[in-house]
């Protein structure tokens, strides 16, 4: 009936399979999906209130969706946040409905397949046959029991108001609402808040969680069967696997797990039946009131069942504090007795083959009352399963310690103890399983061959001492053998009543045939009954053994539990490196949990096979990952001592030493400290590395990769923990803390890059590949965090290239509004760099300040940036450096927008300016006057400009510096690398211009990376110009370069010519700062169309030409000091033309813009400017 039920052709069989297999695979999914729950769903913070509150709704949204829409709509910052949470929050809110929707079809499909047993779909199927079959009734039991953990299990991992939230994002940000078939009504009436709260002391609400399982009726008939079958049947068969009474209730815990989830979708049996809740206890809680209900989630009955008068009556004389202490101290000798007799056949030696299977009953019974008082002492003293603010169970938890003596160390020595034993056991028995046809038939053929020889020695051709001719005797032992052979393996039960009457034959001939005489013959007689004994016991080797060791060693009601002996398994790995070994054991010990949800998938050949397993085996493997991580935790301790002997206490030895200062230079003590240390080390690798590669679920464990992973993970921890404390800067601290705090940093970060130069020989790693991949990976991952404040759609964690489960990066609190220490360390230097403070002197790549004229920094500082970032730090900075430039850029077109294209009068004066200048090859008449008056009309707007425009140009010299930084590192540390980048990056210009000039040629595709994956390499080597990057797309805008134009000279009468500076601030009150307003300016120029530069320098040039023709009319009525201090604006303008050659432009390009420049008027330019210098300069 087994195989008819659950066979491929069984449609009704298969129907309730894929069922159960599905609630399996959903329960994986809610547990996976629950620690990946958006933080902003909760509204826990205050920040994210005020932020998110008017965009994230509960189920109070659907009371008046458009009332709440058109709030949004009606304030455009809120619909801009409102999409960029969409695109941030769509993809994880999507998997959430999918997981809740994947809920609903499942009851909706169960009540589908009970509809269709009524109504007699499946051929000569009904519920009540169904019910009568072994593999149907579980399954139908399974799949009520699997729906009502589904339920719990959302209610425990996923609040009701974050589902409500969820659940209400969706419907607003995906197409369900205009979807016809669209169940988003039926998911939200059952997922709606229940009021639970899983917080410790949280007050339960009234019918929780009866009314929560009501929500979508159930057939009662069915209900009523399930539970009628429960209570009378054992429906796995688990008392075979459990022969003692006193075991009944473990024999029966998983199905008493299910009839507790299964009575509350019939609370009326939980409040009046009293009858029925008295068996119910009397059957499956009459020594036991914690239970693991699914994958160690544990319940105190005693708890639970407090609002359910006829359940709380029935459990009253179990919680009754004799029955309490009864219990308590039977298991504290109980689990005293089975440790002793555990280390004793855990002793060397003692765990023999013949042992093992001499004694297989008294070592299933051990095996046995060792699981069960770990199950009982577990389960009744975990701090999770007791309300601390209940006083009743708080009291028979205190007695429950007291009477079992319990103390968890020894409770855990137990455990692993046990694990081992049960480990032995079991690799004893695969081993003897796969070798005992062939040993069963070794010993039939030795048994068979001594009783020929012994019918050849009595047949008198063979001579032996004193061995007469016996024909009688000859016929009789060459039958025995023929016997021996015609025993049959695959026939075992005659085999071995037959094997047992041949010893009995051996035996008897020996004693009425006065063969005691012969030693050699009673020899032979001895042996060929030790052999026929040795088949007996070979062919009792059953597979029943490995399945009963399996039932009974189950560890799945502590898959949570077992977290609470982490502290414990850490101590005893800290004292002894070896209890890795245990360990190994207690750890596939816990994977025998996974057979309980992966049973049904499996066989119901379920795609979700993989997926469940692989999340289970995950959690296993993290929780084996976090144990084991004291290794390396104690490892780093260590080394941080030797790094200090080394650092501060040792002295290095010189090349030429004097012999008798050889005394002072040994320093015996501290290298004996080192030496004592470093083997500390070396044993605690040696530890993990005894674990052998263990297959834990379906990954597999491989105890070098865990030892390095570990390793990596508590680097990383300190590294990013030392750049979290080391790049804190107090904003108002003068002189800037930048400088020392960078050098603290790097002698921090030496140290831990010459502890792993140390460490790796002892450890068998690769000290420099491991510290160059994670120091990137912290860098990286904190500046692409950084630059989350700049995107729209965020990267998640668990959407990051950087970020990994098994050696997380830590995600530390800000301190100020960067999120990192790259943002934190980025904007310090802005602020010491700030443009309306200092002044950056372009010859000297160094910042001064404006009032004291004190040195603020220079290039120096992004040396000691590479010093103690390296290349990774820089190349971040320069990142992030690039998303706050188009941060600027974007907003300084938002302005341009808002100041200028918005305002009449503005715009009015522009366009009057146009009409005076135009065409711009001719001179401007009174042109003094015509640029005063507009300057003056404009006025207002230059301020907010002037900060634009010179943040960009701050950015551009900063990127400027970091470009050289890592030019120059690269040349210097890996010249090959740079020359090959350089050559590489010209042939593919040279190549793209070849293609532009003869499209024949040949051009990277679409599809091609190259230039993608070249431009990393070539911007990590400092191998480019930041001031030609294009960092924004952009429109057409009215009036641009006439407005650049008109700022600029706006600017010049702050400014002064310095002969040995050049062009310095006038006025420390009216900071302007020129090398960072000429690079912004050509930066802003640089995103749009080359034609708005073109009529910018047009602009400049008719500028000067009628500048200068002023002047010249000018001269002949002035003396020379006065010429020379009216035409000041055109050799700050000759300053500029000569600066923005030297910065991006050249002469030739100029020449092509047809500035209209005549031949006089540039002579005439160059006269003056070398008059108002002092010396020949030429154009």
């Amino acid at each position: 009936m087994m195989l008819d039920f659950l066979a491929e052709n069984n449609l009704c069989g298969q129907a309730i399979l894929r069922i159960v297999s599905c609630g399996n695979a959903i329960i994986a999914e809610l547990l996976r999906l629950s620690e990946f729950i958006p933080a902003v769903f909760r509204l826990k913070d205050r920040a994210d209130q005020q932020k998110y509150g008017d965009i994230i709704f509960d189920f109070s949204y659907f009371k008046g969706p458009e009332l709440c829409e058109s709030k949004l709509e009606a304030k455009p910052e809120l619909q801009d946040l409102d999409e960029e949470f969409r695109e941030n929050n769509i993809e994880i809110v999507t998997r959430f409905y999918l997981a809740f929707q994947s809920v609903h079809k499942y009851i909706v499909d169960l009540n589908r397949y009970l509809d269709d047993l009524n109504e007699g779909v499946y051929i000569q199927q009904t519920l009540e046959t169904v019910l009568l079959n072994e593999d149907g009734k579980q399954l139908l039991c399974e799949a009520l029991y699997l729906y009502g953990v589904m339920l719990l299990v959302i209610d425990q991992k996923i609040e009701g108001e974050v589902r409500e939230r969820m659940l209400v994002s969706y419907y607003r940000y995906s197409a369900a609402r205009s979807s016809a078939d669209s169940n988003m009504d039926d998911i939200c009436k059952l997922l709606r808040s229940t009021g639970y709260s899983s917080q410790p002391g949280a007050k339960r609400p009234p019918n929780y969680p009866e009314s929560y399982f009501q929500r979508v009726p159930i057939n009662e008939a069915f209900i009523s069967m399930v539970i009628g079958r429960l209570r009378s049947d054992d429906i796995y068969n688990q008392v075979s696997a459990y022969p003692l009474p006193e075991h009944r209730s473990t024999a029966l815990a998983n199905q008493a797990a299910m009839l507790y989830v299964i009575l509350y979708f019939d609370p009326s049996i939980l409040h009046t039946h009293q009858a029925k809740m008295r068996e119910i206890v009397d059957k499956y809680f009459p020594d036991n009131w914690v239970i693991s209900i699914y994958m160690g989630i544990t319940v105190n009955l005693g708890d639970a069942w407090e609002p359910y008068k006829a359940a709380k009556t029935a459990l009253n004389n179990t919680l009754d504090l004799s029955n309490v202490k009864e219990q308590a101290s039977r298991y504290a000798t109980v689990s005293e007795r089975v440790h002793a007799q555990v280390q004793q056949f855990l002793k060397e030696g003692y765990l023999r083959e013949e042992m093992v299977l001499d004694n297989i009953p008294r070592l299933l019974n051990c095996l046995r009352d060792c699981n069960v008082a770990i199950r009982w002492l577990m389960l009744h003293t975990a701090d999770s399963a007791c309300d601390p603010n209940n006083k009743r169970l708080r009291q028979i938890k205190d007695q429950i310690l007291t009477d079992s003596r319990y103390n968890p160390k020894i409770l855990f020595q137990l455990l692993l103890d046990t694990a081992q034993f049960e480990f032995i056991l079991k690799e004893m028995f695969k081993q003897m399983l796969s070798e005992k046809q062939a040993k069963w038939e070794y010993y039939k053929k030795e048994g068979s061959e001594r009783m020929t020889e012994l019918a050849d020695v009595f047949s008198g051709v063979k001579p032996l001492t004193r061995v007469e001719k016996n024909e009688n005797l000859q016929a009789w032992f060459r039958e025995i053998s023929k016997q021996i052979l015609s025993l049959n393996y695959d026939d075992s039960t005659a085999a071995g009543r037959k094997t047992v009457q041949l010893i009995q034959a051996l035996e008897e001939v020996q004693e009425f045939h006065q063969l005691e005489s012969n030693l050699q013959v009673c020899q032979f007689l001895a042996d060929t009954r030790k052999f026929l004994h040795q088949m007996i016991r070979t062919i009792n080797i059953k597979e029943e053994v490995l399945i009963t060791m399996q039932i009974v060693g189950d560890l799945s009601f502590a898959w949570q539990l077992i977290d609470s002996f982490t502290s414990i398994m850490q101590e005893s790995i800290r004292v002894n490196p070896s209890m890795v070994t245990k360990l190994r054991a207690t750890f596939l010990k816990l994977a025998s949990a996974l057979d309980l949800p992966l049973l049904r998938i499996n066989q119901a050949n379920s795609p979700d096979l993989l997926s469940v397993s692989q999340y289970y085996s995950g959690e296993l493997v993290s929780y084996v990952r976090k144990v084991l991580q004291i290794i390396p935790e104690s490892m780093f301790t260590s080394l941080l001592k030797i790094i200090k002997l080394q650092t501060h206490d040792i002295i290095e030895v010189p090349t030429r030493l004097d012999k008798d200062k050889l005394r002072d230079y040994a320093q015996l003590s501290p290298r004996y400290e080192v030496a004592k240390l470093t083997h500390a080390i070396s044993i605690f690798t040696e530890g993990i590395l005894m674990m052998k590669t263990t297959l834990v679920g379906i990954i597999k464990v491989d105890p070098k990769q865990l030892l390095e992973d570990g390793i990596r993970k508590e680097l990383v921890k300190r590294v990013a923990f030392a750049l979290h404390r080391g790049l804190i800067f107090n904003p108002r601290a003068k002189p800037s803390e930048l400088m020392p705090k960078l050098k603290e940093l790097g002698a921090t970060m030496d140290g831990f890059h010459r502890s792993f130069e140390y460490i790796q020989d002892y450890v068998n790693i690769y000290g420099l590949k491991i510290w160059q991949e994670e120091v990137s990976r912290i860098i990286n991952y904190n500046v692409e965090q950084e630059c989350n404040n700049f995107l729209r759609t965020k990267i998640q964690d668990w959407q990051s290239m950087y970020q990994s489960t098994h050696i997380p990066i830590p995600k530390l609190p800000p301190v100020d509004e960067s999120v990192t220490f790259i943002g934190r360390l980025c904007r310090e230097i802005l602020r010491i760099t700030d443009p309306k403070m200092t002044c950056h002197i372009d010859q000297l790549n160094t910042w001064y300040d404006m009032k004291t004229h004190q040195e603020v920094t220079s290039s120096r500082l992004f040396s000691e940036i590479q010093t103690t970032l390296g290349t990774f730090g820089l190349n971040g900075l320069d990142r992030l450096l690039c998303f706050m430039i188009v941060k600027e850029l974007q907003n300084f077109l938002s302005m341009f927008q808002k100041i200028i294209l918005r305002d009449r009068t503005v715009q009015d004066t522009l366009k009057t300016l146009m009409n005076a200048v135009s065409p711009l090859k001719s001179i401007v008449a009174n042109s003094n006057k015509i640029y005063l008056s507009a300057i003056a009309k404009t006025q207002k707007i230059w301020t907010a400009y002037l900060e634009a425009i010179m943040k960009v140009g701050q950015m551009q010299i900063l990127r400027q510096q970091i470009a050289n930084e890592l030019n120059y590192s690269c040349r210097f540390d890996s010249k090959h690398l740079a020359a090959a980048l350089e050559n590489l990056n010209k042939a593919l210009l040279a190549d793209i211009e070849a293609h532009y000039q003869d499209p024949s040629l040949p051009y990277p595709k679409e599809d091609n990376t190259l230039l993608y994956e070249i431009t990393a390499y070539l911007e990590a080597a400092g191998i480019h110009n930041p001031l030609n990057k294009i960092y924004i797309t952009t429109k057409r805008l009215p009036y641009f370069p006439i407005v650049n134009f008109l700022f600029l000279i706006a600017q010049l009468p702050k400014l002064q010519y310095n002969k040995n500076l050049g062009m310095v601030c006038r006025k420390p009150a009216d900071p302007v700062d020129w090398p960072p307003l000429v690079l912004g300016l050509l930066t802003l120029l640089k995103q749009f169309h080359s034609r708005y530069t073109e009529q910018f320098l047009a602009l400049i040039g008719q500028f000067i030409r009628s500048t200068v023709e002023q002047c010249t009319r000018l001269l002949k009525h002035t003396c020379l000091t006065s010429f020379l201090m009216s035409s000041e604006q055109s050799c700050k303008f000759f300053v500029l033309l000569l600066l923005m050659k030297r910065l991006s432009l050249n002469l030739p390009t100029f020449a092509k813009m047809n500035l209209g420049m005549q031949r006089n008027s540039t002579a005439r330019i160059t006269a003056i400017f070398s008059l108002h210098c002092g010396k020949h300069q030429t154009f």
